[in-house]
């Protein structure tokens, strides 16, 4: 088998190119690192290609390189080992009754932790708005843990798709600190909701909010907010035992 040792290969400077969003969005491809993310990719079958150092078996087509060449490709300041390629693919999802909604999540490390826990707290569709972080960047990619793979993520203005939602049968919930807030474990979620993120800074524009049916607070002993993920962590979690009841 051969084996890509240099850096200048026109092959691997293409694909480091995929670092930048523009060139994820021209070809519809991105990168992925690590046995377990490569692992995931392949049950969800959007794995096209896999570059290391040592062979592995992937079900696709496997490049040996260099080290150097890993590194080039990695987007991670350790030595890389699985590099793969996967194709833009969003997965088949029928069950839309939870939708976790983000409006304007700019830091890639909270988006990726936010459909980590969408995945695991059972809410399989996410609505991004255009001030989202890109999904496929590479922090987003190894925040998620592969939760990318399973959940469908589509992008819309926000204050469109509320109304819309609304009209659709939809309760849809805003997690903001107003006066008239409720606490989550006051909640009781329908069957058919919309959990609405605002930024890690501003929060919710007052616009958007106020189209929503509700406002969430989570209660706490101290300080009077939290990180993002956090904050939407526990409120799908708090969903999900109420599924499970």
């Amino acid at each position: 088998m051969e084996t890509i040792q240099s850096t200048s290969n026109q092959t691997i400077k293409n694909l480091a190119k995929l670092h930048q969003k523009k060139y994820r969005d021209q070809s519809g491809e991105y990168l992925i690192e690590g046995e377990h993310l490569i692992k995931e990719a392949m049950q969800a079958r959007v794995l096209k290609h896999v570059y290391s150092l040592e062979p592995f078996e992937c079900g696709c087509p496997n490049t040996l390189c260099s080290q150097a060449v890993l590194n080039k490709l990695s987007a991670q300041n350790s030595d890389a080992r699985l590099v793969g390629v996967c194709e833009k693919k969003e997965p088949d999802i029928h069950d839309k009754e939870r939708i976790l909604v983000l409006n304007d999540v700019q830091d890639p490390g909270n988006l990726g932790t936010l459909l980590r826990s969408a995945y695991a707290f059972g809410f399989p569709s996410v609505v991004l708005s255009p001030g989202c972080a890109d999904v496929y960047n590479p922090k987003t990619i190894q925040s998620s843990q592969g939760a990318l793979f399973h959940v469908h993520v589509e992008k819309a203005d926000i204050e469109p798709w509320i109304l819309e939602a609304r009209s659709g049968g939809y309760t849809v919930y805003a997690t903001a600190l107003q006066a008239y807030s409720i606490f989550l474990s006051e909640i009781r979620f329908p069957q058919k909701f919309a959990l609405v993120l605002g930024n890690e800074g501003t929060g919710l524009p007052q616009t958007t909010i106020a189209l929503c049916d509700a406002c969430i607070k989570i209660e706490m002993s101290a300080f009077e907010s939290l990180n993002v993920a956090i904050a939407g962590s526990i409120c799908m979690y708090e969903a999900l035992v109420q599924r499970s009841k």
